[in-house]
């Protein structure tokens, strides 16, 4: 299995305020969509998957209509 890095962020809808919630953890999996789809469970979910140049694994993230975005690096 493969361990990620994941950093989580949850965006603000708040037109006044522009912080948004982050969140690290170390995961292990072998298939991150799957994982993701577990983690989001119950939720209408819907993403797009981009690589960054480092490798960096980037996922723009809808769940019921909250935007997120998961960013995953190999450790």
């Amino acid at each position: 299995m493969k361990c990620y890095e994941a950093v989580w962020e949850i965006f603000n809808e708040c037109a006044n305020n522009q912080m948004r919630d982050v969140f690290f953890e170390e995961i292990e999996t072998d298939n991150i969509e799957d994982w993701l789809h577990r983690k989001f469970k119950g939720k209408e979910l819907t993403f797009e998957r981009s690589v960054l140049a480092d490798g960096t694994i980037l996922y723009d993230i809808d769940a019921s209509g909250i935007k997120q975005r998961y960013s995953f690096t190999e450790i």
